[in-house]
Order: structure tokens, then sequence, then C-alpha cells
């Protein structure tokens, strides 16, 4: 499978870095709806469900171009060890955009369910 090297041996590997590169952002709007957070504690709770472990060297870029988006803005506040923490909060459009993506999901998961789930017409003939 050359094009797109789409097989990678059933480790993730590819396919996990492209499915999470899709939907990290609004996991991240997603967890920043309850309370503010900052890039630490993003990565734990975002590291609890495995599948969606990252790096600071994604959450942090992730992170500044939320804000440029205008989606997230942060604050700095004194951390009770260490230098001060910048804090990431859901802005109104932060919330719209959640909001739509929570509205996409379901018809998204379902046609990609439905493609997995059925055999394509030419994989029949070919078998």
């Amino acid at each position: 499978m050359a094009p797109g090297n789409a097989s990678n041996g059933g480790g993730g590997g590819r396919v996990a870095s492209q499915l999470r590169k899709g939907v990290l952002e609004y996991c991240v709007l997603a967890l920043l709806r309850q309370r503010p957070l900052c890039g630490v504690e993003l990565m734990e709770q975002l590291s609890a469900g495995h599948v969606m472990a990252t790096t600071q060297g994604t959450i942090y870029p992730l992170l500044s171009r939320l804000r440029r988006d205008a989606l997230v803005d942060s604050q700095l506040r004194e951390s009770p060890a260490g230098p001060p923490r910048r804090y990431y909060s859901l802005t109104d459009s932060g919330h719209v955009a959640l909001e739509a993506f929570a509205a996409y999901w379901p018809d998204f998961r379902d046609t990609v369910d439905h493609f997995l789930a059925e055999p394509l017409e030419s994989s029949k003939e070919n078998s």
C-alpha cells in the first residue's frame, strides 16, 4: 500500500498521528470548557486517554495558534512552586468552534464507521 503509506503494521504510528492531529485542537478546547488550565495540566489530561498523549513540542505551538485565532485567551498566574504559569481559557469564539465540531462529529464518526464496516465494492470483486 504505497500511496500515503496508510499501512503501518498496526502499531498506530502514522495513522494515530494523523487522527490525533485532526482532533487535538478540539480535545484541548473541550478540556478548557470546564476551567482554565496550564499547558502541563492539558498534557496530563490528554495523556489520560493514551491515544491523545502529546508533547510540549506539540501542545504549546497549538495553544499559541489557538490564541492567535482568538479561540483561547491566556493569563499568567503565580505558581506555588516555580515561575508563574500561563493558564488558558476558552473564549466565546472557542465555545462556538467547539459547538460546531461537536455538532459535526457524530455524522463524521458514523460515516467513517460505515466505510470501515462495509466492504468496498472493488474489494469484493477482487476477492
